[in-house]
């Protein structure tokens, strides 16, 4: 083991500036042993840390290795298993516990031992020893005798320690002296025994010399005890003097500190005494304008503002712990609670009372407005209840009960009031619409229940009246038959068989006024009532506000139920949630009266709900663009889709009406009714909706009725027996196709170029089956010889043909002068117009395209000729220019 020691103490240690105290071989407890050495080392250099360090032999087995290292002072117990019998086993309580198994008793005993001196002396925390045997820990080092706790050059255990350098130093020097030193050891070292006992005799007799100076130290240390004596004496009766002085002392101090409490609790009692005073003392004034202040006049309602406001602050004041159980305190606290109390029900009546006066004020200038297509304005109102506003938000945080009482009123009211003055406005409205006051009031009387507005405007369609007399009147539906009148009511598009009077562009243009004036007149009156309501009441400074009404009622199909239990809050999901129900409330009467209105405008004239769709649109779009989920812009988004409702239904209504469309069996069909009612609509559609928002539904509806025109002008052509089936197509689609180029719809580019399309080829068609063969015969000579040809004859054979010969052609041909065919052109010009329709205009575009085929043919027959009868001479009677010349003169006689 001591080889084992030096060989870790120059391999390992040395090098790291630390010295080896002591070693033993250990493996870990419980596991394959893999031998291994735990070394107490100190470092060399101050100050001197000491550490338990893991050492184990490499892989390769020729040299060791350091593994780990542990202060001392992070070892906190050191558990020797059993301190009576012998057991190898011991553990380390480092940052955690390491169990180890030593090779031999002995040596776990040397290393506790040393690690209990190394404790000792070098670390001021002490290590556990547990189940250690006392014989092995010994008493620690005293400090004093040249030691200190950091630790020296001195060996802590009875180990072989090396020479330093300057011992080296000094042997080698005086070995250096004895020339025999290293080659007769003892010699020398009688040498050096003889040097010490010179040196020995030398310190005696040094010592004896100084007998005397020792004598006279002696003495003098005696005279210092006599002083000291004497001292000591002087300072007993100096004690004994104070002493008494020291009594009095303590009895001042103990005054004096008696005092100094004293004060300390007056100060903190004067400190309590000013915060009572200076938060719970409410001002004379305050409590003369909480009690008798004139709630009426501006100066009044400031002051009590500013009372109300100091009395909150009183009964809101943290008091501090303890205040609560002083009766003043108390006393004050229920004086508050009084004066609260008292003001609270004065403010409430007063305002009750506030609402009722400007309701009869309200009430008295409806007179003016019943004529005038305007609503009455609210502003003074809302300007003089905004004087109350701070002291609503002070009854809302104080009481809220009669502040909830105090919103239920205000709504109640203001709804009859809204009511009155809406009812009015709508009758004025209807009055302009009808332009009679008669027939206003039986339009009036439509139902205000949503579902009956619904049949009410189910029954405005399926009906069979037409609207009749001038555009400054409405007068009585009457049921016409289908064959001459049809129902306006029910069509948007059936408009034909009306004269300028009955609904002109100046009947739609005032309805689309009077309607603009009656939303531009509820917007305003809506938003103001929005703003005041979020003003007066401080909706808009909290995110969750409580419930204000104890009730459940049904608004214009939804549900606004609230509950209330002893006037404490509930909360709703928003401040924006509160302020629409309570606009739901107050103006519940709109959208019926709105549905009215479109009801009436509808059954006035279809072509209204164009008008009506635009501007509701506009409107909803801008109300959606201040606040989505506000009241106005959920209300009119509910009229819209009405609107929209109405406006589907009257496209189906068009659809379904061409579908019923008769045409007579004696007259010529022309353009047909709905395809001229069809380019009124347009026409009056893209004026209407020109920058509309809604620009789409149009869209919508333009496709289609497009498609129901299509289809249904093909339906009458195929039933037509007067007028030739491609007379109908061609006539109606070259309307379309005008109509559609004029108005340049940009949805339907297909469908235009549909109808020109279809245009052109029942054209071509009509041309050709119109046209015939004029030259019957002619075409009939000139059809066997292509006959012969497809046979397989030759071209200039063909007139070798015994009934194909040159005599037989000049024989048809002179069938054919001038004259007939002149005559024959004037017949089939004779027969053209019949069938077209002069509204239209077609004749000469028809006129001249049968001329084109006519030539076509001419040409076919002269190539014909020349091909099969070369050089026979034989031509027509007559040329292209006398063509041209018979086509000219007929049109221009006719």
């Amino acid at each position: 083991m001591t080889a084992i020691k030096h060989a870790l103490q120059r391999d390992i240690f040395t090098p790291n500036d630390e010295r080896l105290l002591s070693i033993v071989n250990v493996c870990k407890a419980g596991k394959k042993k893999k031998n291994c050495f735990l070394c107490a080392t100190v470092t060399t250099e101050r100050p001197v840390q000491v550490k338990v360090v893991k050492v184990k032999k490499s892989d390769k087995g020729d040299f060791y290795k350091r593994q780990i290292a542990w202060a001392l002072r992070d070892l906190a117990v050191v558990d020797a298993k059993d301190a009576i019998k012998e057991n190898p086993e011991f553990d380390l309580h480092f940052e955690k516990i390491y169990k180890w198994v030593a090779s031999s008793t002995a040596e776990k005993n040397a290393f506790i031992s040393c690690i209990w001196k190394l404790n000792q002396r070098y670390l001021r925390k002490k290590i556990d020893f547990v189940n250690v045997s006392s014989q092995l820990l010994e008493e620690s080092v005293p400090s004093g005798e040249n030691q200190s706790v950091t630790g020296g050059d001195e060996e802590v255990v009875d180990e072989y320690q090396e020479l330093n350098a300057r011992e080296e130093q000094d042997i080698e020097i005086m070995m250096e002296g004895c020339e025999y030193a290293i080659s007769n050891a003892e010699a020398f070292a009688e040498k050096l025994s003889r040097e010490l006992q010179v040196l020995d005799g030398a310190n005696i007799q040094s010592i004896m010399a100084s007998e005397k100076q020792v004598n006279i130290l002696m003495k003098l240390l005696d005279e210092a005890l006599k002083e000291v004596d004497q001292i000591e004496l002087k300072l007993s009766s100096y004690e004994e003097m104070l002493q008494s002085v020291k009594e009095q002392m303590d009895q001042i101090s103990e005054s004096n500190h008696l005092i100094h409490l004293s004060n300390t609790n007056n100060v903190k009692l004067l400190s309590e005494i000013e915060f009572l005073v200076n938060h719970m003392d409410l001002a004379k004034g305050h409590i003369k304008a909480l009690q008798e202040g004139d709630l009426a006049s501006s100066r009044g309602i400031e002051a009590c503002t500013n009372a109300a406001d100091a009395l909150l602050q009183c009964m809101n004041v943290a008091l501090r712990p303890g205040h609560d159980m002083l009766l003043a305190v108390k006393q004050q606290q229920q004086r508050f609670s009084d004066l609260r109390e008292l003001f609270a029900r004065r403010l409430a009546s007063h305002l009750n009372n506030v609402f009722v006066q400007q309701g009869h004020d309200q009430s008295s200038t409806l007179a003016q407005h019943s004529v005038e297509l305007t609503l009455p304005n609210h502003h003074p109102f809302h300007r003089d209840l905004l004087r109350y506003a701070k002291l609503m938000e002070w009854l809302k945080s104080t009481d809220y009960g009669k502040y909830e009482g105090l919103t239920k009123n205000y709504m109640d009211y203001l709804s009859r009031l809204y009511e009155r003055e809406i009812k009015d406005f709508f009758e004025v409205a209807k009055i302009k619409m009808t332009g009679t006051t008669k027939e206003s009031k039986k339009f009036a009387t439509l139902p205000r229940k949503e579902s009956a507005v619904k049949q009410e405007t189910e029954s405005l369609h399926g009906s069979s009246g037409k609207l009749t007399g001038s555009t400054s009147s409405l007068n009585k539906l009457s049921v016409q038959s289908s064959g001459n009148r049809r129902s306006q009511s029910s069509s948007l598009l059936d408009m034909g068989n009306m004269s300028a009077s009955d609904l002109d562009v100046a009947d739609r243009t005032k309805f689309d006024k009077i309607f603009e004036q009656v939303l531009s007149e509820l917007e305003p009156l809506c938003l103001a009532e929005q703003d005041f309501i979020s003003k007066f009441f401080k909706l808009q400074q909290h995110q969750s506000m409580p419930g204000t009404m104890a009730e459940a009622e049904d608004l214009d199909g939804g549900t606004l139920s609230r509950q209330h239990n002893c006037g404490t809050p509930l909360p709703v999901s928003s401040e924006k949630d509160m302020i629409r129900q309570m606009m739901i409330k107050i103006f519940r009467c709109i959208e019926p009266e709105l549905n009215n209105l479109i009801a009436l405008g509808d059954k006035i004239d279809s072509f209204n709900s164009l008008y009506m769709l635009v501007k509701m649109s506009h409107h909803v779009w801008t109300a959606q663009n201040v606040d989505p989920a506000s009241f106005l812009s959920t209300t009119l988004g509910n009229v819209l889709v009405t609107v929209k409702r109405n406006f589907d239904k009257c496209i189906s209504n068009q659809i379904r009406q061409m579908e019923e469309v008769k045409i007579s069996k004696k007259s010529k069909v022309g353009i047909l009714p709905f395809v001229a009612e069809f380019e009124e609509f347009a026409g009056l559609a893209e004026s209407i909706f020109k920058n509309a928002e809604r620009r789409g539904d149009l869209d919508k509806a333009y496709t289609k009725l497009i498609r129901g025109v299509f289809v249904n002008v093909e339906k009458v052509a195929n039933e037509s027996q007067k007028t030739p089936r491609d007379v109908v197509m061609m006539e109606n689609f070259h309307h379309i196709f005008a109509t559609l180029s004029r108005l340049k719809i940009s949805c339907l580019e297909a469908e235009k170029k549909e109808a020109k399309q279809k245009y052109t080829d029942h054209l071509q068609s009509y041309v050709i089956y119109s046209l015939g063969q004029p030259l019957e015969k002619l075409n009939h000579f000139f059809d066997g010889v292509e006959a012969r040809v497809a046979q397989g004859i030759r071209e200039e054979e063909v007139s070798y043909q015994l009934a194909f010969n040159k005599q037989e052609l000049r024989k048809v041909i002179k069938e054919y002068p001038g004259k007939e065919v002149k005559k024959g052109l004037d017949n089939l010009y004779k027969k053209v117009d019949k069938h077209l329709c002069e509204e239209e205009n077609l004749l000469q575009v028809v006129w001249h395209s049968m001329q084109d085929e006519f030539i076509r043919q001419y040409k076919h027959f002269e190539g014909l000729i020349a091909r099969c009868y070369p050089g026979s001479g034989v031509t027509m009677e007559f040329t292209i220019q006398d063509i041209l010349d018979y086509c000219s003169s007929i049109a221009q006689s006719h």
